[in-house]
This record gives C-alpha cells, structure tokens and sequence, in this order.
C-alpha cells in the first residue's frame, strides 16, 4: 500500500511511526515537506524518503494523506492536482491500469467535497484525529464521500488505527461535532488538570506533588472509564458518598454551573469547525 505523506508535522510523523510500528516498511512511505530541516528528522527517525515538492512518484501512491495546515490544504491539493491524473501506458495491459488514489485528509473542518473540487479525485476520505495520537492513544472521527470503495474504507482504517481507535460516520457533518468534542478535547482535559494542580498548590502541594496527582488521577480515572461497562454516571455516584468530600465538591461545580459551561464551551467549537470549512473551502 504505497502511501505519499503531503506534509509532514507532528500528525504526520505519529501516523509514520505507528505505521513503521505495525510493520510497514519505510519504502512503501514517502513525504512531501517543505521544511527541509524537519524533512531531515523524519528521514533520520524513520528512514522514510523525503521530497520537498511532488513529483511522479506521487502517481504510484494508493493513498495520500494530506496532514497540512487547514489554510495550506487547497494550494497543496492544486499543487499535486495535475499529478493525480492518472492513464494507462500504451504498452501496459488495461488490467495493469491504477484507478485514483485515496485522499484521506487529516486537516480540520475542510470539507471533503472541497478537496474533491480542487483534486479532481472523487475517492475522499476525510479523518479528526487528535493529539493523543502522538503516543498511539488518539481517536479519530472519520467520513467518506459516496465514490470511496469499500477496499479504500479499509485502508483508511488500517492507517488511522495505527495512532488510536476509529470511529466512522455517514454523515460529513458529524465531524464538525467531532472536531468539537474530541479533536479539541484534549485541551479541555488539561485545561481541567491544570485547575486541579493550581487547587493542588493553594492547598500547600509544590508543583511536582500537584502535577503527579492531578494527572494520575486523570489517567487512571479515564482507564476506568474506558474498560468498565457500567455508564459514566455510575462510576462518578461511587466516589460520591452523602454528605462526604466529593459530593460537596460537585455541588460546588453544579453550583458554578460548570456542566453547562462545558457544554456551551463544545458547542462554541462546532461553530468555529463549521466556520472554518466555510473560510477555508470556499
């Protein structure tokens, strides 16, 4: 599965090393970026070839992950437009014929429709992974356009679970929620664990003893989460005895009406997921 990296920052490079990890040999990767000095560190942490414009090559990718900037993607998909088209040789048999490749972008709220537009390839696939996926643990929100094979799907899913878990959606639009909830929500979590070390120090902690149980409490409680079957609510009424510490802590939050800040919080990143396919995908 030949598959080109156009552009090659952080998301790139955890989709590369999962890659490499699940036994994907660096030969079967290229990358186009721009940045000669971070090209040299992919080249030298995973062996991958490393072009700084496209070129032939790119017509013998089955999948091309497009991981640039969101304001950078349509100039990158007008770029390599021309390298996308793809015919027979006269003297190839018609079997030997390569269909077009999968776009599977990475770039938060273009649309695909857009990329289709501006590639001329109809076979897009369109993923919000998230930071997480840096160390393997990321989840990623993922929709295709109706031309996108049922082969293709599964080579999407290959690569993005090469950085986390995958969930798929019918609906394009879902990912703008997507965005929202998981693509930005990371930051909300440490945002929360940043709240809880400064508690941590106003109560007498120095930075590492608040650091240390602020986070391990984060991630132990979310493993929880994760592996038990009960509902969420039900591991969070087990801490919550009458009367104790924890309940007087909830009523304080409900009393701040934190619930309904964190709410309006994701709804103000639906927006802003939406707004930015309408700037950038015009």
């Amino acid at each position: 599965m030949p598959i080109t990296f156009v552009g090659g920052g952080n998301m790139a490079g955890a989709i590369i090393g999962g890659l490499r990890r699940a036994g994907t040999a660096s030969a079967e990767m290229q990358v186009i970026e721009l940045d000669t000095t971070r090209g040299a560190a992919l080249r030298s942490e995973f062996g991958v070839p490393v072009a700084t414009a496209a070129d032939q090559r790119l017509a013998t990718a089955e999948v091309i992950v497009l991981a640039v900037k969101p304001q950078q993607l349509r100039a990158a998909c007008e770029q390599i437009a021309p390298l996308l088209v793809r015919t027979p040789s006269a003297t190839a048999p018609a079997t030997d014929a390569r269909g077009p490749p999968l776009l599977l972008s990475i770039a938060a709220g273009i649309r695909a429709r857009d990329i289709a537009r501006w590639t001329g390839v109809d076979c897009v696939i369109r993923a919000m992974p998230n930071t997480p996926a840096l160390i393997g643990r990321g989840i990623s929100g993922v929709a295709a356009l109706a031309a996108v094979s049922e082969a293709q799907r599964q080579r999407a899913t290959t690569i993005l679970e090469a950085i986390g878990a995958v969930v798929w959606f019918e609906d394009e639009a879902m990912l703008d929620p997507v965005t929202a909830v998981s693509g930005s929500g990371p930051a909300y979590v440490f945002y929360f664990i940043e709240a809880l070390m400064r508690a941590g120090r106003e109560l007498g902690f120095n930075d590492a003893q608040a650091r240390a149980l602020a986070v391990h409490t984060f991630a132990g409680a979310a493993q929880l989460a994760s592996t038990a079957s009960e509902p969420v609510a039900t591991l969070r009424e087990r801490v919550t005895s009458k009367g104790g510490t924890t309940a007087a802590a909830l009523a304080s939050l409900e009393a701040s009406h934190v619930t309904d800040a964190i709410v309006a919080a994701v709804r103000a990143a639906n927006r802003r997921a939406r707004e930015l396919g309408d700037e950038f995908g015009g």
